[in-house]
């Protein structure tokens, strides 16, 4: 009985020096946290030429609706479907037989006329007839001349021709088909294919943002080049011909809030038909101080918004808010939160949050931008 306090005080003894090691774990510091290694791309400001790609259709550069004339009937079709023709060739003949007696009877109503009014003139001289039957007979020798070009035109409206050159669509009428004058049906239509028209549309948002950079001077007008068009087709393919700027339209589209952008471009091997959907790259302007930024620095917040990590003077990592316009190839152009010599982190992003101490070096996943990404050559999205 007396050996209890024993025990006692030997297991406090055992407890008072397992708490005593445990206060000594708990009073060493931590491990020091490691430095990051990141890689950076130091960015520079340069030249770079703003495009804009449109929506468009192409137009026929010239539409002419073949109508006839005369009344009459269609004696014969004188062209090929879809063929090409040629200004004042002949596309139908209508019966002229009728046209023919009245341009007969004119020349010889003139004939007449013109005969009385010189028999009349030697008389009037010698007062056997008239002053007054004199001009008479010089006013209806002029009606017959008249009607004589009447029946002249009417007969070569006969022929029906081709007013434009290009290239003639179907054919409504055949042989035997009555026509009228000034009847609403076309025989058939012409379309002028070389050149060809391409319109294309513009947000009015956009053409006012392009504005006041350019007034601003953030934008330099783009030189000669400015005027020049490329032209991308449904299937993708770049067409092998460049065209140019002819105008803008003065009025907004109330539907759309667009304006008509117009370019027309040659067409030799008639490639391009009127109605065709394609794309237009236009170019907008110059921004010699361009910050492009690698696509694999750039991320996005949980609102959606551009951002990006950058090393600060303290070797920290920086978060900046971006804007970013628009893609160049496989870089980002950025209007603002990146400066020149700003030291984007584009590798181990994933190890790093912003306010850590980094260590950087060089970027090995960045390499050159591409050639469709130059300057020269960027097309917009």
């Amino acid at each position: 009985m007396q050996k209890k306090p024993a025990f006692a005080a030997m297991v406090s003894a055992v407890a008072l020096a397992t708490l005593t090691l445990a206060g000594c774990k708990d009073s060493e510091a931590p491990p020091p946290a490691q430095t990051a290694q990141v890689g950076v791309v130091t960015l520079q400001a340069e030249p770079f030429t703003l495009t804009t790609e449109l929506p468009g259709r192409t137009t026929a550069y010239r539409i002419a609706e073949v109508r006839p004339q005369v009344d009459g009937i269609i004696q014969k079709r004188l062209f090929a479907e879809g063929s090409e023709v040629k200004a004042g060739q002949q596309l139908y003949q209508i019966d002229p037989s009728v046209y023919q007696a009245s341009f007969k009877s004119a020349q010889a109503t003139l004939a007449s006329t013109q005969s009385l009014t010189e028999r009349y003139k030697a008389l009037v001289v010698d007062q056997a007839v008239s002053k007054q039957a004199y001009d008479e007979a010089r006013a209806a020798s002029l009606q017959a001349e008249a009607a004589l070009e009447r029946a002249r035109i009417d007969l070569r409206y006969t022929k029906v021709l081709a007013p434009i050159s290009g290239r003639v669509g179907r054919s409504v009428v055949t042989e035997g088909a009555l026509v009228s004058n000034g009847q609403t049906l076309a025989l058939t239509t012409i379309h002028q294919l070389d050149p060809i028209y391409v319109d294309v549309t513009q947000p009015t948002k956009e053409m006012l943002r392009l504005r006041r950079e350019l007034a601003s001077g953030k934008l330099e007008k783009g030189g000669e080049n400015a005027a020049k068009v490329k032209l991308k087709l449904e299937d993708g393919s770049l067409y092998e011909h460049e065209g140019t700027l002819e105008f803008s339209e003065v009025a907004v589209d109330e539907g759309t809030g667009s304006v008509t952008v117009r370019a027309v471009f040659p067409n030799p091997e008639h490639n391009l038909l009127p109605g065709m959907f394609v794309h237009a790259t236009l170019t907008a302007g110059v921004n010699q101080q361009a910050i492009l930024a690698p696509q694999q620095g750039v991320t996005r917040n949980g609102q959606g918004e551009p951002t990006a990590l950058v090393v600060n003077a303290e070797n920290k990592a920086e978060l900046r808010k971006l804007k970013a316009e628009r893609t160049a190839g496989n870089r980002w152009l950025v209007s603002e939160g990146l400066q020149p010599g700003d030291q984007l982190i584009t590798e181990g992003l994933q190890f790093v949050r912003p306010g850590d101490e980094v260590k950087a070096s060089p970027a090995k996943n960045v390499v050159e931008a591409p050639a469709a990404s130059k300057p020269d050559q960027a097309s917009s999205r």
